[in-house]
């Protein structure tokens, strides 16, 4: 196996009966701080914007005309929560809406550009009133990189070459001078382009190899001017699925920059019985994790086969599409995936970024989904008002993280137990940040017992600065309109070399 950032193992059952009577798990962490590992790349941290229910309209754009006050129609309120988190990465227009997205309806005049329909989500009206122009406004307002997903499934290899000539051209042409009789003078920047979305569902309902044949075929036709290089993203696979990256990775040998990789945590693990945003006990609160924790072996098993069909390290990993997702509240649009957003969802955002920090060395992109009310969002709005979810917080205690870099190290713990099935009681990353200070993030993933802490950190001073934690009485808290700061970071000042990390929750310390 190629790096590893954090190993996890039980401790004996003799260190485990000297805490017979106690309810706390045991964990101890041993690290030296001057081993380094591989860079934990801020597109980690990427965000993803659909045209989906209000993530879009509502969400993030109310128009110029808006009471809501907004910048080139963006609410500013917004903008600024997620420049605070200093996103990265912004990707756009989906997602499935992607592969039925024709780019020409989104340019132009808006009061030109045609109404058409969301076919994928509601089949409500689509007013394109948000393309091309638009969403990089919105990436310079909040200072992200852009990932575009091109739409391979009702497109075509001619539109997705000119769309990619229209944004990047500084030629004379045709498609440039279009650009900029649209107000745009300047090409934009792309940082990463996919060539389709899900082809193994609602891009195509097409196997791997039938998906390469297309790959290739489109991106014969694919030109990018000189100097304006953009990363190519192959549309993978899902969950236990790795046949995609398999046949991908052997078969691709040029013009592709990584792979795509789909999985959410459902805890019923049944699409029709998803389970409750809201209302769920400590049983569903374990499924949960269970489910989200199985990210770790989809992880390895991609990562052991690029590792053997690519032993250059030439292609990434992109978890393009992760988070929670639960059973529609009622009364709510069922295709608008809308969902509150509570501890556990912090918890659950917490250990995957941990995950993903454990296999930078080829996860170097991911986009949780998604950034504003839908799914496991950042934030949710109700007309001009606005509310930071528990995930929005977990992002911002993490953002110290990004780019930072990774010091192996490894983990005992006691576990946390139900029905038969076992995890770590307790999650963790450790790097050095960009700033030269150490970081290390610990997640009790028990609701109930706390965990003894025992940190073995050798190779240099490590001073602590400061510490902040998330955390509630209730395993149900969360954020509402009525009540916008019921969960947010509080200062962690109880710890040395040997504290207590709190049932159900996430801290992030400063050591150095």
């Amino acid at each position: 196996m190629k790096l590893k950032v954090l190993t996890f193992s039980i401790l004996s059952a003799s260190l485990f009966a000297n805490h017979a009577f106690a309810t706390n798990h045991q964990v101890t962490i041993h690290a030296n701080l001057q081993d380094r590992g591989a860079v934990i790349n801020k597109d980690i941290y990427g965000q993803f914007a659909e045209h989906l229910g209000r993530g879009i309209y509502g969400g993030l754009w109310v128009g110029h005309d808006s009471d809501i006050p907004n910048t080139k129609g963006f609410r500013n309120d917004v903008v600024q929560a997620l420049r605070d988190i200093k996103v990265p990465l912004l990707r756009w227009p989906g997602g499935c809406f992607a592969d039925q997205y024709h780019w020409r309806d989104g340019i132009g005049p808006q009061e030109d550009r045609p109404i058409t329909i969301n076919s994928n989500w509601g089949g409500v009206e689509e007013t394109n009133a948000v393309g091309t122009h638009e969403f990089f406004d919105l990436a310079d307002l909040i200072g992200a990189d852009t990932y575009i997903n091109g739409n391979l499934a009702t497109g075509s290899a001619q539109e997705m070459a000119d769309w990619i000539e229209y944004m990047t051209s500084d030629k004379n042409s045709a498609l440039a001078n279009e650009r900029r009789a649209n107000g745009r003078r300047e090409p934009w920047e792309i940082k990463y382009f996919g060539v389709g979305n899900e082809a193994w569902g609602c891009g195509g309902n097409m196997g791997p190899e039938q998906y390469v044949d297309l790959y290739q075929q489109y991106m014969s036709v694919i030109k990018t001017p000189p100097g304006k290089e953009i990363l190519f993203v192959g549309s993978g696979g899902t969950t236990e699925d790795t046949q995609w990256t398999d046949v991908l990775s052997s078969r691709i040998h040029n013009d592709m920059g990584g792979i795509s990789f789909h999985f959410y945590t459902l805890p019923n693990d049944d699409w029709d019985n998803k389970g409750s945003a809201t209302e769920f006990d400590d049983t569903m609160w374990f499924k949960t994790l269970e489910r989200t924790y199985r990210m770790k072996n989809y992880l390895q098993n991609n990562v052991d086969i690029l590792d053997r069909n690519d032993p250059s390290g030439q292609l990434g990993f992109y978890v393009d599409e992760w988070g929670t997702w639960y059973d529609t509240e009622e009364g709510r649009e069922p295709g608008f995936l809308y969902q509150q957003n509570t501890l556990r969802d912090a918890v659950v955002a917490a250990v995957n970024l941990n995950l993903f920090h454990e296999y930078a060395k080829r996860v170097h992109m991911t986009n949780i989904a998604q950034m504003v009310n839908v799914l496991q969002a950042m934030i949710l709005t109700d007309g001009a008002k606005m509310v930071k979810t528990p995930t929005y917080h977990i992002f911002d205690m993490y953002k110290v993280f990004q780019d930072a870099t990774a010091i192996p190290f490894t983990l005992d713990t006691t576990e946390y137990s139900m029905d038969g099935k076992d995890l770590p009681a307790v999650s963790a990353t450790l790097a050095k940040g960009t700033d030269g200070r150490i970081y290390m993030a610990l997640v009790n993933l028990d609701p109930e017992n706390d965990a003894d802490i025992d940190l073995n950190l050798n190779g240099e001073i490590n001073t602590i600065l400061a510490g902040r934690i998330l955390t509630a009485q209730a395993i149900t808290a969360k954020n509402t309109f009525d009540d916008q700061h019921a969960l947010e970071p509080q200062p962690f000042q109880d710890w040395a070399d040997n504290f207590v990390l709190p049932a159900k929750s996430v801290v992030v310390l400063t050591l150095k």
